[in-house]
């Protein structure tokens, strides 16, 4: 399918008819007459708004969604994320991807940021369903000489296939965290991303200990370090960021690095709180993620949208603090943006990433701003389809072999299972 024309659909509080054709939004007009290969008339029920970009995940721990609650970050990695982790087959990553794919379509959401382990079977997997993906080789080092072996052959067969991968994949090199990551493996990394303009993707500064760590081993703050081994730069993506001091974030605001805030999963570790709002008065660029489905525990951007909303309001004790407007703008164009997409809005020229909301459904009536309902009181029950590059993902609340996908999910729970 080349072309689509949405008849009757509400944008901007008007009717309007949308043609997109092959992966972008062609016209907007209050009635087209053109010939379409497909063509849905939503007779006004239904309200167009940009879909949603996650900036920071780990698809495939959706196979560990509720495995392991209520502990600290290090004793829940070391005693049972990991540990699991070493379980997972290609097969797992395959199957926990598609759940994951599944959870992100039904809540709108149509681009994740990624760091896991076989990114060409995520790569895949994503593509197959159709969503954009952020993805590649992903550095650990503490997991012993073999793995290090292992993620050195997955970063060359990387950079000799990325060219070959969908215009939906943006290729990016992953770093666990600083404390995971010997320094010769970010200086060689540094060597690889001067060659190639490739996104770089890291934890940092996600607990306190972390950052006291750091200071003893190498006599600074992590984004000092991080700075130091030159890998803050516009392509930088900082997962957390929860412990960063004014100095630096003064630092990624000079060096044009963005921080994926993802107040979820930071309440849920009890890892302390991340004011949005003085990184944005310093001119650090933030976007929304939602982390792995074992920390949060689920990739529900509505839902993160919400908590940091919340979450600032509370901690700040601010009512204004971090308005819906806000947080709308965080989780669709600022993310598409940040990762060099034209798209994140409803305009002519834009990518055709969309999401159809249901006017009627309860949690969105009477309906005075649909920004602040989809922030405030919308769930997932509210999406009635998803567009992604210019074609359906999810049509009517229907997505192609979902069955299928939580039959296989189900049969490998705990990620363990075989």
């Amino acid at each position: 399918m080349s072309s689509l024309l949405l008849k009757q659909v509400i944008f901007k509080n008007q009717s309007v008819d949308i043609y997109i054709e092959n992966n972008r939004i062609q016209k907007i007009d209050t009635t087209l007459s053109v010939h379409a290969d497909e063509c849905v008339d939503y007779k006004n029920q239904k309200t167009i708004l940009p879909a949603f970009y996650n900036g920071h995940t780990h698809a495939a721990m959706t196979l560990l969604r509720g495995y392991a609650d209520d502990l600290p970050l290090f004793e829940w990695l070391n005693n049972y994320i990991w540990p699991s982790e070493v379980k997972f087959t290609k097969k797992h990553i395959q199957v926990g991807t598609q759940l994951a794919c599944l959870e992100m379509i039904h809540s709108g959401t149509v681009f994740f940021n990624d760091m896991y382990w076989h990114h060409p079977v995520v790569i895949k997997t994503a593509t197959d369903m159709g969503l954009r993906v952020c993805s590649g080789p992903i550095f650990l080092d503490t997991l012993g000489s073999k793995s290090q072996k292992i993620q050195q052959i997955a970063l060359k067969k990387f950079l000799q296939k990325y060219k070959t991968f969908s215009p939906t994949v943006i290729p990016s090199l992953g770093v666990h965290a600083i404390y995971s990551v010997y320094p010769k493996t970010l200086e060689r990394l540094k060597k690889v991303l001067d060659d190639y303009d490739f996104f770089f993707h890291i934890h940092l500064s996600e607990t306190q200990k972390e950052v006291e760590d750091c200071l003893k081993e190498h006599g600074c703050t992590p984004a000092e370090y991080l700075d130091k081994k030159g890998l803050l730069s516009p392509k930088t993506l900082i997962a957390h960021g929860i412990h960063l001091t004014k100095d630096e974030l003064k630092l990624l605001a000079d060096r044009g690095a963005t921080v994926v805030h993802m107040p979820v999963s930071n309440m849920k570790l009890s890892n302390g709180f991340f004011d949005c709002t003085a990184a944005n008065e310093l001119g650090v660029n933030v976007i929304l993620g939602t982390d792995g489905a074992s920390s949060n525990n689920c990739l529900d951007m509505m839902g993160e949208m919400k908590t940091a909303s919340l979450f600032a309001k509370h901690a700040l004790q601010n009512v204004t603090a971090m308005p819906a407007q806000k947080v709308f703008h965080m989780a669709t164009q600022a993310a598409a943006e940040t990762f060099g997409l034209q798209a994140g809005v409803i305009e002519e020229g834009k990518l055709a990433d969309a999401i159809l909301v249901d006017l009627n459904n309860t949690r969105l009536v009477p309906g005075y701003n649909i920004l602040s309902d989809m922030v405030y009181s919308a769930d997932s029950s509210c999406i009635d389809s998803v567009i992604c590059n210019g074609r359906f993902l999810m049509k009517n609340k229907q997505i192609k072999g979902e069955d299928a996908i939580i039959e296989k999910a189900l049969r490998l729970k705990v990620g363990i299972s075989e």
